[in-house]
């Protein structure tokens, strides 16, 4: 082979930043390539890739504006992911020097704010709330909550958290006809206190059970306050904690007005992992 052929052959290579937030972990790359939808299912693969919940690319837009697209470890695109934003929101910190900044993403421009290692974010306005609709799974009668915030959630309560198997009945409800075409992701929330809650989620396109879900801390922080707060005088400026399946805490600040939802928070630790190339 001549040196001119074996050129062609090489390896190309994309830097990654491995990050994680709450247990969510993203590859992060800061450059597009042709196919996005193929690289995302090999990456995010466990053994045979870097290993992820998902892929997540930034781009600068123009002066503090950045246009964010996530894609899952099936290879599907996201409208939005609440850890994945907070990673990119600590990766524009470090590579740009800036606190305070827009990122642009499916469901809409969310604001970002860095301090030091939290990374808050600006959710999109919730929508299509739906409260106790019912739902047969194995023949058992369910009734689950539904909300969208930035991407579906159906929320489901329970009692003993830890028994729950959230992979067979999140997968059921996820493909459940009540849902499609979109599909939804599916959390099982324990009531803990009226403002602390516990969430395990089984996430659309991870098709698994993962450590944390930004948008589904979210709905069910949401969700959760509806249902304590039911025929009574909701609070204003409200703060939920929740704890995920990594064991840490994520906090969602909102306001709720004439049945609307307004000025959605999600804060939490981002770190990360590690840097590298990938060869393509």
């Amino acid at each position: 082979m001549t040196e001119k052929s074996f050129q062609r052959f090489k390896m190309k290579k994309i830097n990654f930043t491995k990050m994680v937030a709450s247990g969510n972990d993203f590859i992060v790359i800061d450059r597009s390539v042709a196919d996005l939808h193929s690289l995302a299912r090999r990456v995010c693969e466990r053994k045979t890739g870097i290993g992820s919940d998902g892929l997540l690319l930034i781009e600068k837009i123009k002066n503090k504006n950045f246009r964010m697209r996530i894609f899952n470890p099936d290879g599907s695109e996201a409208e939005m992911c609440g850890n994945g934003a907070r990673c990119l929101a600590f990766y524009v910190n470090k590579k740009f020097n800036l606190k305070n900044f827009n990122l642009h993403t499916k469901a809409g421009i969310i604001e970002a704010k860095v301090n030091k290692d939290v990374a808050k974010i600006k959710m999109s306005h919730p929508k299509d709330c739906q409260l106790d609709i019912s739902i047969s799974i194995q023949d058992r009668d369910l009734k689950v909550n539904y909300i969208d915030t930035g991407v579906p959630h159906a929320v489901v309560f329970v009692e003993g958290l830890n028994s729950i198997d959230a992979v067979n009945i999140g997968r059921q409800i996820r493909y459940h006809k009540k849902f499609l075409p979109r599909g939804t992701n599916v959390d099982f929330v324990e009531v803990n206190d009226k403002n602390f809650i516990s969430v395990r989620t089984y996430e659309r396109g991870v098709e698994n059970e993962t450590l944390a879900c930004g948008t589904g801390v979210v709905a069910s922080s949401l969700i959760t306050f509806l249902k304590v707060f039911e025929d009574k005088t909701k609070p204003k400026n409200f703060i939920m904690k929740a704890k995920t399946l990594s064991t840490e805490i994520l906090k969602v600040y909102f306001d709720y007005k004439n049945d609307k939802f307004f000025n959605v928070w999600l804060e939490g630790n981002v770190k990360i992992i590690c840097k590298g190339e990938y060869n393509v």
